[in-house]
């Protein structure tokens, strides 16, 4: 017993060491190094989007449709029925346009099934009227993702940041988040979004995918 016991302060011993020389051998020594350790973790804390059964925040933005601006609320938005509410990260990048324009082609398969559609990023009001003209078609409403909607949804890139990750919800009239799906590729946002309103207005239930 008492030899298990050495031995085990002997390797509790080299990993403390081990740290203590890992620290000091940092380029930018143990302070920094204990920085960009907690930065890391609050980095992948911060990219972690609402669950499934999460009531959405509520919100108020400025939007645009039809090159004209607008006060956007999740609440307005929910009293005609689900809401597909994506964000995406910047606006006329390549992925983020062809994003834009699939769910404009499909915006009459969810209007069909009663849901609307709302892309979100944290660019200016001018550059996302234009981007909701030219690549959004004016089919949906683009809107501001302010810093309490990136936080409060989980989508920001990192702390603080005003840039958000690519992630498409599906909330339904009470405000529940029913679906999320989060990837980098544009690929399969519109398909399985619209597959998961097709599944709620069918009361199917809905699984996460990609987190």
């Amino acid at each position: 017993m008492r030899k298990n016991l050495a031995v085990a302060g002997i390797v509790c011993f080299g990993l403390v060491l081990g740290g203590v020389f890992y620290l000091r051998q940092s380029p930018d020594g143990p302070a920094q190094a204990i920085k960009k350790a907690a930065k890391t973790k609050a980095s992948i804390e911060a990219t972690v989007p609402l669950a499934i059964g999460a009531k959405a925040p509520a919100f108020k933005t400025q939007g645009a449709l039809d090159g004209k601006p607008f006060a956007v609320s999740l609440a307005g938005m929910l009293e005609e029925g689900p809401l597909v509410l994506y964000f995406f990260p910047k606006v006329f990048t390549q992925g983020c346009t062809l994003e834009a324009r699939e769910f404009a082609e499909k915006t009459p398969e969810f209007n069909a099934i009663g849901a609307n559609i709302i892309g979100m990023s944290g660019d200016d009001l001018n550059g996302l009227t234009r981007f909701g003209a030219e690549e959004c078609r004016d089919s949906f409403a683009v809107a501001q993702a302010t810093p309490d909607i990136i936080d409060g949804y989980g989508v920001a890139v990192a702390p603080g940041a005003k840039m958000t990750n690519r992630v498409s919800f599906v909330i339904d009239q009470t405000g529940t988040v029913r679906f999320v799906h989060s990837a980098p590729d544009y690929k399969d946002h519109v398909r399985l979004t619209l597959q998961a309103v097709k599944e709620l207005q069918g009361d199917s239930p809905l699984e996460a995918v990609g987190l």
